[in-house]
């Protein structure tokens, strides 16, 4: 019997990343043609990826302070503007 791992950086992900990703590797990596699976422009592909790849490395940083993970976390999901969000770590940062 096998146990399964997942790896700290997936539990970050929602499933709708998971598709995503799925998806992404179905096409070949392909992101025209991930486009017009989802029925949206390259550009919004682009950035949907990148956001993807900021959400993979947060969870690879885990470890990290617990507030500045927070702020991180809040700012992949558009709850915080990614601007906010460096002036608050930065700030957090200096008062250590």
């Amino acid at each position: 019997m096998s146990i399964k791992v997942i790896p700290i950086w997936m539990e970050s992900l929602e499933e709708e990343d998971m598709n995503f990703i799925k998806n992404f590797i179905l096409a070949s990596g392909s992101l025209k043609e991930i486009a017009n699976m989802y029925g949206v422009t390259y550009p919004t592909v682009r950035l949907r990826l990148d956001r993807l790849i900021d959400k993979v490395k947060a969870g690879d940083d885990r470890e990290g302070d617990p507030y500045v993970n927070l702020i991180k976390k809040l700012a992949m999901d558009d709850k915080l503007d990614f601007e906010t969000a460096k002036l608050l770590i930065s700030e957090y940062r200096k008062g250590q």
